[in-house]
């Protein structure tokens, strides 16, 4: 318990004493387990560190995020799935109205709420019929700190499986959706799957109903989606984090994130302090990425081109070394990715030649 206090303590400092914290979503833990080498961001959001604020302070502001619009337009889309006693999500169900319970989930707390909701599930799984738990509350540990999630929905089947709901405002247009989105909706709706899973009790189903518009309506429709390989690559990348406590620890004393009690100076230093593992995916993801980006072409790193490119080049980490292997003047012959460089640029000398 001294552990868990003096962790939540140190993580209060590098957050800001005054600020509150920001809550880790399934959006946000989808994004740390594509990059689960990235030590900076899962102490940030371990911390609920406002990594937006953070990278305004340092002067690389993220010009990315959800307008407004969009996110008034996914609420109201969400209100019309589940108004009137959630007739239209009901029907996608394929379950009748009169059938189907909604059990309350309010509760004190997001402790409170988690123990809710999993008496909620306990309780609509032994009774053996339709029930539908709206914005439920899930508990996940991430690399040793809990991680609080919201789906839109989880529906309890009869035969005792549980199916979570993703409600999303993008079209379904001719019976298929953007693949970007679904597959960005897929991997957020494993995490989910997830943590209905570490729960250990009940049949969390592998697949995950999909609702969004029909075509150009705003009338809701939707789609079964298999969300198997997200769920076993989330599963695999978070046993890979690195714990929260022992990244803390390997922290200068007085080490903080808060742009209010550090100038951008120290501010540089302390996120400095913490590794990370960038690439281009993290400009999608992540607020400090454009920061991380430019830190990463100053000193020429590989990790700029791409994960592929990194992985072909083994050794060679700086553009300034590949470079040199392609021209003869360094690297190892007898290693593949210098042989490769070398053939690269003879191929390219002739083409330039023949022109």
């Amino acid at each position: 318990m001294s552990d868990t206090r003096d962790l939540r303590e140190r993580l209060a400092v590098l957050r800001g004493p005054d600020v509150a914290p920001r809550a880790m979503d399934a959006r946000a833990l989808a994004a740390l387990a594509a990059n689960p080498g990235c030590r900076r961001r899962a102490l940030m959001d371990a911390a609920g560190v406002d990594k937006g604020a953070l990278a305004q302070a340092l002067g690389s502001p993220a010009p990315f995020g959800q307008s407004q619009f969009a996110f008034a337009r996914g609420h109201a889309f969400e209100a019309r799935v589940k108004a009137e006693g959630y007739a239209e999500l009901l029907r996608l169900l394929h379950a009748e109205q009169s059938e189907a319970a909604v059990p309350d989930l309010s509760a004190p707390g997001p402790e409170g709420r988690v123990a809710r909701t999993r008496i909620a599930l306990e309780e609509a799984t032994a009774a053996g019929r339709w029930a539908l738990l709206d914005h439920p509350l899930l508990k996940l540990d991430v690399a040793g700190s809990p991680a609080y999630l919201e789906p839109d929905a989880v529906a309890v089947r009869p035969d005792g499986s549980w199916l979570v709901v993703e409600v999303k405002s993008f079209p379904i247009l001719d019976g298929s959706a953007d693949s970007v989105k679904v597959g960005a909706a897929a991997r957020q709706a494993a995490v989910y799957v997830l943590a209905l899973e570490r729960l250990g009790v009940g049949q969390p189903s592998h697949e995950v109903l999909l609702v969004c518009p029909k075509d150009f309506s705003n009338l809701p429709t939707a789609q079964l989606v298999d969300v198997r390989k997200q769920l076993s690559v989330t599963r695999r990348q978070l046993t890979r984090l690195t714990r929260i406590e022992e990244i803390a620890a390997a922290l200068p004393d007085g080490t903080t994130f808060d742009p209010r009690q550090a100038d951008e100076g120290r501010l540089q230093e302390a996120v400095e302090a913490v590794p990370a593992a960038y690439a281009p995916e993290c400009l999608a993801t992540c607020e400090l990425a454009f920061h991380c980006r430019d830190r990463a072409r100053g000193c020429g790193a590989v990790e700029t081109l791409g994960r592929g490119v990194r992985g072909e080049l083994g050794s060679l980490t700086t553009v300034e070394q590949v470079l040199a292997a392609a021209l003869g003047e360094a690297g190892d012959p007898a290693d593949p990715a210098v042989d490769a460089l070398r053939r690269a640029a003879e191929l390219r000398a002739e083409a330039l030649q023949c022109r």
